[in-house]
């Protein structure tokens, strides 16, 4: 819990932004558990002046209806269980049920319908105005040697960009994929975590995929990069994809297509070597 609680003070240092969290529930239920009440612990104990919004969120087991009480339930046991902890910093903004509307996955797996059997909790804080994240891009990938490479260090991959609401890359990315194939190739025992993340959208749990109609555009992006690299020979087990939303945005507020194009990026995590 410590750990999360300093994770959420470190993001918190950053100007006019928001965190999104969420937290998991048992097929149709709505009752929390130990994981979700030390999650939620870890939030009321902020200190900073905040807003918290919750949605609720199921996968597409019931009726439309029954899934919009369902969810309508589970938000409010968030909401609940938090007016209860939190101190007269953190307001709780709007606690709504969206029922099924806001599907992550295609439901195709029981580990993917677990990941709609959630209520998200988006977390504000307003800064100074005309204050502007700008962090510096990770190393290249390309720049060093892999014998200089440590395990847990993450990596840029240049121009490895995506149009807008898209998981599909610029072709100027083509060059990064086809190097990084090779890279993979040369040292076969390279083990390496894809990590997506879009710009802009900072009221959803991720952002929507225009072409599949899912809202895990973060995922999509790590995934369809993972997908080239498995096209071209390299095995799925030794790459891991995952989402991240708006979180760690390089640039924040996004005012220009630049800005924009620089967090909607995939980056590079090594796994082992």
């Amino acid at each position: 819990m410590r750990i999360l609680f300093l994770v959420l003070i470190f993001f918190f240092n950053f100007s006019k932004s928001q965190m999104q969290t969420s937290v998991y529930f048992a097929y149709d239920s709505d009752k929390l558990n130990e994981k979700s009440i030390t999650k939620l612990d870890s939030l009321a104990n902020l200190k900073s002046k905040l807003t918290f919004r919750i949605f609720g969120n199921c996968d597409t087991s019931g009726t439309d209806e029954y899934n919009k009480i369902l969810s309508g339930k589970r938000a409010k046991s968030v909401t609940d269980y938090l007016k209860k902890k939190i101190g007269s910093n953190i307001t709780i903004g709007n606690s709504v049920g969206l029922g099924e509307t806001k599907q992550i996955n295609d439901n195709s797996t029981e580990v993917l319908r677990e990941k709609n059997r959630r209520v998200d909790i988006f977390i504000e804080k307003s800064f100074l105005t005309n204050e502007k994240i700008l962090r510096k891009q990770k190393q290249d990938f390309f720049s060093l040697k892999v014998a200089e490479m440590k395990a847990k260090d993450t990596f840029s991959l240049p121009n490895m960009n995506f149009y807008g609401g898209r998981h599909i890359w610029f072709p100027k990315a083509e060059p990064t994929l086809m190097k990084l194939v090779k890279t993979l190739k040369d040292h076969p025992k390279i083990r390496i975590e894809l990590q997506g993340y879009i710009c802009c959208d900072y009221v959803n749990f991720d952002g929507e995929d225009v072409d599949l109609g899912t809202f895990n555009l973060s995922f999509t992006r790590a995934n369809a990069v993972r997908d080239f690299l498995i096209k071209n020979g390299i095995d799925s087990k030794r790459i891991n994809a995952v989402g991240f939303g708006h979180q760690n945005p390089l640039v924040y507020p996004e005012v220009t297509e630049n800005d924009m194009m620089r967090n909607r990026r995939v980056e590079v995590v090594l796994v082992g070597k």
